[in-house]
């Protein structure tokens, strides 16, 4: 089985065959990160004062509907967009922690991305911004099955093909805001049609990591590091990909653009600062920066949430890239 070495498989057979019962549920409560819990729309523009938007839905590359929200810069459309995605299992206005289960069993607290647009709108950029396939209200595709960015990819693609084929939105400048899952996506998009990103003028890439990553951390906090080979099985299974073949540094090389990324340094979720070093590394732009947030674990509460918090440099590196 070409997707796992005949080792590999071997070991996790094995695997499945010794475990435990409790500790199997374990890991098939783990492999359930392939199955993203909708967010439901918290928030609207409204929330935040931004009254002129529209609802729109647009078609991925192979035509799963994706709605979405275009918000005009403060003042009236200006020449300047910023495409924006969200993370798993976040939808465009962020995430519903606050309002209980069953979203507090991932994380209690809110992520507002509404506030984030409203920080872009009063800097003069036009906001589009979109739930991915299987979040938020999007369509439901691959069985509801995410693929960690090897199919939300394509939702990538067909809203910048919707942009350039726009009669207004194609005459603006372009840069991108993709984050965690919307962060692999943008870049498996990248290289797979790297023509269709050129004109993009820088892309901000926050808190992207590895699936390995949040599953090796995942298998440790619950005490049962040992079972990594019987995860990518169970994850075949459902019909996803292994932790490997969803890994963003095949296509990191192809991300030639300016990036902005920051990560949670000591992120509870992922072993950074490693994980996320190795995969800015891996970047080709010649211009790029990291930004570590300290003084915290929390990835949702606190990595998601930062821009909301602290504008100013991502503004500033917007700025510098899209006058």
């Amino acid at each position: 089985m070409a997707r796992m070495s005949a080792e590999r498989l071997e070991k996790a057979r094995d695997q499945l065959q010794n475990i435990a019962k409790e500790d199997l549920e374990k890991v098939r409560a783990l492999t359930n990160i392939v199955k993203p819990l909708r967010s439901f729309i918290h928030k609207t523009p409204d929330d935040h004062g931004m009254t002129e938007w529209l609802d729109l839905s647009i078609p991925s590359d192979d035509g799963t509907p994706l709605e979405a929200w275009y918000i005009p810069a403060k003042g009236g459309n200006s020449d300047k967009l910023v495409i924006f995605n969200h993370a798993s299992p976040m939808c465009r206005s962020g995430f519903p922690g606050h309002f209980g289960p069953p979203w507090s069993y991932v994380d209690d607290g809110e992520i507002d991305f509404v506030l984030q647009y409203k920080h872009l709108t009063e800097a003069g950029y036009n906001v589009l911004t979109y739930d991915l396939r299987n979040h938020g209200n999007s369509g439901t595709a691959n069985n509801g099955i995410s693929g960690l960015g090897q199919w939300e990819w394509r939702d990538c693609v067909g809203v910048k093909t919707y942009v350039d084929s726009h009669s207004e939105l194609s005459r603006m400048k372009v840069a991108l805001f993709s984050q965690c899952l919307g962060g692999i996506s943008q870049y498996v998009a990248i290289a797979r049609r790297p023509d269709l990103f050129e004109n993009v003028r820088c892309l901000c890439s926050p808190m992207i990591p590895t699936p390995e990553g949040l599953i090796d951390q995942a298998l440790q906090r619950m005490g049962i590091p040992q079972y990594k080979e019987l995860v990518d099985l169970e994850l075949l299974k459902m019909g996803a990909f292994t932790a490997h073949e969803s890994s963003p540094h095949p296509h990191a090389p192809m991300v030639k653009m300016p990036v902005l990324m920051w990560q949670v340094r000591h992120d509870a979720a992922v072993s950074n600062p490693g994980d996320a070093q190795g995969t800015f590394d891996l970047l080709s732009s010649q211009e790029k920066e990291m930004i570590w947030i300290d003084g915290t674990t929390q990835r949702f509460k606190d990595g998601y949430n930062w821009f909301g918090r602290h504008p100013d440099k991502v503004l500033a590196f917007l700025d510098k890239h899209m006058r």
